[in-house]
């Protein structure tokens, strides 16, 4: 039967890196942009008025909602300026919008293009020393395309002025672009509270002040998505008793967590891609009778097994350092429906739609091969081994890796050693096995029946993620104006817009709190107002609660990154379930 190719599957098993790694630089639903700081001339002199200006570039099919969008719930493009002591703004340029047609929407949206530029004048004081000044400032925008509009971001930007003497000579530089550019000439100075030329007051509160205010509350219990009553009931009664979920690990110590994976990386020997090939390997490396003596059979096993534990070891640690927490990667709707792709060619694989052999391959490592074997070849054939390990043992390795990451979002370094002690689980019958010990039990047509077990198990694994994922695009769908319009209707019955004022009542009143975190672009936030949020059930196990919505509309900027992070959150709605200490904690800073 024909084999799938060494390079095919080679690349079917690392697609999880390279999803994870697309999202290094990203957050979820956030578009990227380019951004370029630039000034009409190579220097300036100190008493001037300098143009400046600053050029976008977008991906390709994508636009950013314009200064003034026509759907007041849209948020708009927003330069905003952090001038320096006597450095004035005196005008800010926005470009002309265009209109796009968004399925699904009656009204165009006004948006710019995927390049465009924003004009930004600046008045220098007479006083300013010749050097280099840097005046800091941050884009704020939301990018669209003609399905859906994305997750709002702030991105830093500054321009670095070359303030020289008056007698030098200024070179012109960018003329086509700041001729395109209109300015006005005004020479007053643009007052802040004119134009959002400064951070806007949503997001001035410091981080240090939100993270005291929530010292001072117990969080019993978060939870995210869309619930049904008797499931948001359920998180409730079990938040209020301390007795909220658990994942896979909490509350065990270091070593039952390594126990657990050295456990299921043993198991892993029994999976029909790996059982059979483990004669085919120890004869190509020389281990097993072909050995000379048991203690070198021994090492080259072990030499063997050593490597498939570098391997896993190492692919963990990059996926782990590079990607951020698992929450990111996996609130990405392209890494969901590419997690469900990969499992559903694996999860076929296991019904022999196409056959996955290697021991074709491997073979090619005899001819250079001794025959008691070399331990850089067993080291090298364990390194293939464990990159081609078939169908069976991706799906654990993927899950392992992100489950190692969000562990290590959380704070514990430990998971960075899970995927290799993964690999130590799996290496561990290999020293025996070279040493010609026989002891695991001899593959059989029972494997056939193990191998369909896991394909079903793979391609309900695959519909999860791909379920996932639809979910995560269909949030997005959403009326910005009618959410923000159902958030109104709770505030008019008691509900709470700001975080700090409602946990200072709750803190005066001694009561329960529930914080809501969401956003105009969350569908499911609507949701939960329109359904759960509204049952009567709900309603009265709430009553005595001081309930609060948090606006999270941005979560790349404070408040909403630190309250986020505070709630572990990995995506909205997010519910967290608080009540007063009776000793708030200390001030960590002090």
């Amino acid at each position: 039967m024909e084999g799938m190719s060494v390079r095919a599957w080679t690349l079917l098993f690392g697609i999880i890196a390279v999803i994870c790694l697309a999202e290094v630089d990203g957050q979820f639903g956030v578009v990227e942009i380019e951004t370029h700081s630039l000034v009409e001339s190579d220097a300036v002199h100190a008493g001037t008025v300098v143009n400046a200006a600053l050029q976008v570039r977008l991906q390709e099919g994508f636009h950013v909602n314009s200064n003034n969008p026509l759907d007041e719930a849209l948020i708009p493009t927003v330069l905003m300026i952090d001038s320096p002591v006597g450095v004035t703004v005196r005008e800010v340029v926005y470009p002309e919008a265009g209109l796009l047609e968004q399925v699904g929407v009656d009204e165009p949206l006004a948006v710019f293009e995927e390049t465009f530029v924003v004009g930004v004048v600046f008045g220098l004081p007479p006083n300013v020393d010749p050097g280099s000044l840097s005046v800091p400032g941050a884009l704020r925008y939301q990018a669209c395309d003609e399905t859906m509009c994305y997750m709002p971001a702030t991105v830093d930007v500054a321009w670095n002025l070359q303030v020289v003497p008056s007698g030098r000579a200024l070179v012109p530089q960018h003329a086509a672009l700041f001729d395109n550019i209109t300015f006005l000439g005004t020479s007053a100075e643009i007052p802040s509270t004119a134009i959002p030329v400064t951070k806007p007051a949503a997001i001035s509160v410091e981080p240090k002040n939100m993270a005291l205010l929530l010292n001072d509350f117990e969080i019993l219990g978060t939870t995210g998505g869309y619930l049904n009553s008797d499931d948001f009931l359920s998180f409730m009664n079990a938040s209020e008793a301390g007795e909220n979920q658990k994942g896979w690990f909490e509350g065990q110590g270091p070593l039952a967590i390594l126990f657990l994976i050295l456990l299921g990386g043993l198991a892993l020997n029994l999976t029909p891609c790996v059982l059979p090939m483990i004669p085919i390997n120890l004869a190509i490396i020389g281990a097993g009778t072909q050995a000379g003596s048991k203690t070198r059979g021994f090492a080259l096993g072990g030499m063997y097994g050593f490597a498939m534990a570098i391997i896993y070891g190492t692919l963990g640690l990059v996926v782990i350092l590079t990607s951020g927490t698992f929450g990111t990667i996996n609130s990405s709707p392209w890494f969901n429906a590419g997690i469900a792709v990969l499992f559903v060619g694996l999860g076929l694989a296991m019904f022999d739609v196409f056959v996955v052999d290697f021991s074709r391959f491997q073979s090619v490592f005899l001819k250079d091969t001794r025959a008691n074997g070399s331990f850089l070849a067993a080291f090298g054939m364990g390194a293939v081994s464990a990159l081609l390990a078939g169908a069976c043992v991706a799906p654990v390795v993927i899950q392992v890796i992100l489950f190692s990451s969000n562990l290590y979002a959380t704070g514990t370094k430990l998971a960075l050693a899970l995927p290799f002690f993964l690999g130590v689980g799996m290496a561990l019958p290999w020293p025996f096995a070279g040493a010609g010990l026989s002891f695991l039990p001899k593959p059989g047509a029972w494997t056939v029946r193990v191998k369909q077990a896991f394909g079903v198990f793979i391609l309900a694994t695959a519909a999860y993620y791909g379920y996932i994922a639809y979910g995560i695009i269909a949030n997005r769908w959403v009326d910005g104006a009618e959410v923000a319009s159902s958030v109104e209707e709770k505030l008019e019955e008691g509900w709470h817009s700001s975080l700090s004022q409602g946990l200072a009542v709750a803190q005066a009143e001694d009561k329960f709190v529930l914080v809501d975190l969401w956003a105009t672009w969350c569908k499911n936030c609507l949701t939960m107002d329109k359904t759960t949020l509204k049952d009567s059930a709900v309603a009265a196990k709430l009553a005595p609660y001081v309930k609060i919505k948090f606006q999270a509309e941005d979560p790349s900027t404070s408040p909403a990154k630190e309250v986020m992070k505070q709630f572990e959150s990995i995506g909205l709605p997010t519910y967290a379930i608080l009540k007063p200490r009776v000793e708030p904690l200390a001030d960590p800073s002090s």
